[in-house]
């Protein structure tokens, strides 16, 4: 991660840095660096800031131990702002809560942007022992037959009693789903942007 041109406060010194959910893409919460904390972030890994009331650099996590693990950071624009992707280790805000502004930071149904990743990743880098990657190898025809095969089992368990089986069959489906999106060089967010489309016009 190189350093970025930043155009700091010249009367504070200061800069603002958006917190960000590196997988919900959620925004957790708002804080300043100046260079000092700018350089130990890069340096450590753990977004730090300057405190404005308590005059001192504060690493998230450091006395709570809700750690904001970085991930990658971007500037603006202008250069003056920063956009900071983490991973964050816990509730964000000291009141507990997932950030700052009180709403909850879903990561169960957002997860899915982190599974499109690594699947993708399994596409472009090939390895023996990864069945994602296997399955990638063997095309079109044998992805789409596996989409068929777990669709046909979601049906078969969805007629029985056993909740178990049935979200086990689902997750089966879904995840081959989002393999053959992938095979066809999509993604999940090109089928939500036509179903958001359908809303409009219902």
């Amino acid at each position: 991660m190189k350093n970025l041109t930043l155009k700091f406060d010249p009367q504070t010194g200061l800069i603002p840095a958006i917190i960000q959910d590196a997988n919900t893409l959620k925004v957790l919460m708002l804080g300043y660096m100046n260079q000092e904390a700018y350089t130990k972030t890069l340096q450590s890994k753990l977004v730090t800031f300057y405190s404005r009331s308590r005059k001192q650099l504060w690493t998230k996590g450091e006395t709570s131990g809700n750690w904001l693990k970085l991930v990658e950071i971007k500037t603006d624009c202008d250069q003056d702002t920063l956009l900071i992707k983490a991973l964050p280790q816990g509730p964000v805000c000291h009141l507990g809560t997932d950030t700052c502004w009180g709403e909850e930071n879903n990561k169960n149904l957002l997860f899915l942007n982190h599974l499109e990743s690594i699947i993708s990743d399994r596409k472009s880098n090939f390895t023996p022992e990864s069945y994602t990657a296997r399955l990638f190898k063997k095309g079109l025809n044998k992805i789409a037959q596996k989409v068929g095969e777990e669709a046909v089992e979601l049906v078969i368990e969805a007629k029985d009693q056993n909740d178990d089986l049935f979200l086990n069959e689902a997750a089966d489906l879904l995840f081959h789903y989002l393999i053959l999106l992938q095979e066809k060089n999509y993604k999940l967010k090109d089928v939500i942007e036509i179903l958001a489309l359908r809303n409009q016009k219902n």
